[in-house]
Parts: structure tokens; sequence; C-alpha cells
């Protein structure tokens, strides 16, 4: 089979791997689409993602959807060719959770997820045209549900998080930093959950269009303008720590920040005086825990992501793919691992 494989800082290829067998346990999918996040990028730029450094060859890919082909001795409540996707976080351990943080374990210390280097050895992810998975980490995708859409499961999962950490945001009007993958998703969580009114604003146009797609009210070009004030609840989903002096003073008074942009771990400087003067509550937003079950639904019952998707690319054009997911021209790059089509650009997006 097929794979893509990181060996180090811009060293990707796209090798023939054994095929996998699967263990008791266990199911082989048929991988059909992968979506690109930025992790990927970081392995394919840096050998390194956060605190997790490569260091032997690993396949990438974590928002992976696919049909499965095999099934081990003890599985018994999937079928072979059912459509599925995936929880690609495993535990490590006895996967108790301290009474405080019971149903969070997004928040486990030890975890094994898809496409990782925390652990050595590594956790290869999905970009490969097989893979062998745990029975108890398939979900299974519904009539309606294509698995091109159910790569995107995995992102939509993060976002919807990141809107329950908020609470009720029925009737609300909502101020989104930042619309790359995860921000853009984030606008259609918020108007899923109810949100009546979501403003969006970025420096890149081609974002801005895509966010307005998955249904922004307004959006917000910084490059020429600055951000709206006096909102009582934003999420700052850019993830760079130069915006959030400017997002803790756009909140109102009183008023919420969800930060689901991923922040570096090494210190950076900001200016933080509008967090105590201006009594604001800043939440982080981690992953998801269960959330991959809500985003299925949500798929199923109409929240529509296909804007989000302005790339496709076959798996032997995975450096090209990466290339593309890297330029603020791209939102989210698909790869397809079946190998089947050739990589083309989405329909062009409106505005």
């Amino acid at each position: 089979m097929k794979a893509v494989v990181v060996h180090g800082a811009g060293d990707l290829r796209v090798e023939e791997l054994p095929d996998p067998q699967p263990a008791a346990d266990e199911v082989v999918v048929a991988m059909e689409w992968g979506g690109i996040c930025g992790s990927d990028l970081a392995y394919w730029k840096h050998a390194r993602s956060g605190t997790a450094v490569l260091k032997h060859p690993m396949v990438l890919g974590h928002e992976v959807a696919g049909t499965v082909v095999s099934l081990g001795s003890e599985v018994h409540d999937l079928n072979l060719g059912q459509a599925v996707t995936f929880q690609p976080a495993q535990l490590v351990g006895d996967g108790i959770m301290p009474p405080r943080l019971v149903g969070r374990t997004n928040l486990y210390p030890s975890v094994r997820y898809f496409g990782s280097a925390a652990f050595d050895p590594h956790t290869d992810g999905g970009f490969s045209q097989l893979r062998a998975v745990r029975a108890a980490q398939i979900r299974p995708l519904p009539a309606g549900v294509t698995t091109r859409q159910g790569a995107v499961v995995e992102p939509l999962a993060v976002a919807m998080h990141a809107v329950s950490r908020a609470g009720d945001v029925t009737g609300r009007t909502v101020l989104v930093n930042g619309c790359g993958p995860i921000g853009s998703l984030v606008v259609a969580a918020l108007k899923f959950a109810g949100a009546d009114h979501v403003i969006a604003a970025d420096v890149a146009v081609r974002a801005l269009c895509v966010a307005e797609e998955m249904g922004a009210d307004r959006t917000v070009n910084l490059t020429s303008a600055s951000l709206p004030e006096d909102i009582d609840l934003v999420f700052e989903a850019s993830g760079s720590p130069q915006a959030i002096s400017a997002v803790l003073h756009a909140v109102a008074r009183g008023g919420t920040v969800v930060q689901v942009g991923n922040l570096p771990g090494t210190p950076v400087t900001t200016v933080l005086g509008d967090l105590i003067t201006r009594e604001v509550t800043w939440l982080g937003s981690y992953r998801f825990s269960e959330e991959v079950d809500d985003a299925i639904a949500a798929l199923a019952a109409g929240l529509v992501v296909d804007p989000l998707i302005t790339h496709e690319f076959d798996i032997d054009q995975a450096e090209m793919a990466m290339t593309v997911a890297a330029s603020p021209e791209s939102s989210k790059v698909l790869i397809n691992l079946s190998g089947e089509s050739p990589g083309h650009e989405s329909a062009p997006l409106a505005g």
C-alpha cells in the first residue's frame, strides 16, 4: 500500500508499506480521504509539532475517513463496506479521570493520537491506503454523510468542543477572530448551535470568503479595519500571540474569550492588562472528548462543510498538497488516499 511518510524537516515521501492485517480487536479500513492539519504541516516543515519531536519516519494524518474492508475475529458490531471515520485518540493507561474531570478525556495526561510523535515509537496516522484501527476507535458514518465529509469530522469536533466551552450561544452575537479551517468550522458550529449573528475576522480574503460560505453574517478584513468592539463572546481561532491583546480589548467588559487557536509552547510577548481591568473570562479549548459523535450527527442533520474544502490532490501529489495547505490561498486541503482521481482545486469561491 502507499502511505505519506515524513522522515524529517522538508522530507516527505510517498512510500510502499506492507498491507496491515487486523488484530482480533481491530478492523482494516481502506482510507479514502484525508484532511491536512496544521500539525501535519509542522512535522513536514520542522520535524516537530508543539513539544512532540520526530525521531523516526511516521505516517501523517488524523483527519481521515474510509470503508471497512477486513474484520478482526472479535469484532461483531461493524460490517464490511461500512463507511467510517475515527476517534483518533487512544488513552494510555487505566483511563481513570479525577472526579472534577470526569468526561473530559481530552485532558487525560497520556494519549496516543493518529499521526503524532508524542510517544516513541510514534503513532502512525491515516494517510495511507489501508490502516488497521482498534474497533473502539471506529465511528460509523450514517447514510447521507460521505467519507469526503467524514474527513472533516475531526476538526469539526474541535470546533464543536470550543463552542460547548462557551455554554448556550442561542440568540447571541459572536465574533470569531481567525478564519482558517478551525475558525470557519467554529462559525458553522455556532450557527448550528443557534447563534444569531456571527462576525468573522481575518487578514486573508480567501479565508473570509470561506467563513461567509460557512455561515458568517458579517466579515471584517483586518488589513483595512479593526476588530469590532463590545462583543460579549469572542472565539480566538488564529493562534497568533500578536492577536491576543487586540482580542482582549475587543471583547466587552465582563465578556468571554474562548481560545481555540493553538498557541505556541514557548514564551511570547503580548499585552494582557485588559484581562484584569475588563474582567474578561479567558477559556482554553483543547481538541475534544466525544464531540466526534456530535460532529457526525450535525453533518447528518445538514451542517454543511463543503465550502471549507478548497483543494483536493491524489496521494502521489502529497507534497504538492502540503505546499498548497500551507498557503493562504487554501482552506481545507484533502488528499484522495485511494489514488483514484487527479488533483484539482474545488470550484472558485464567491467574493
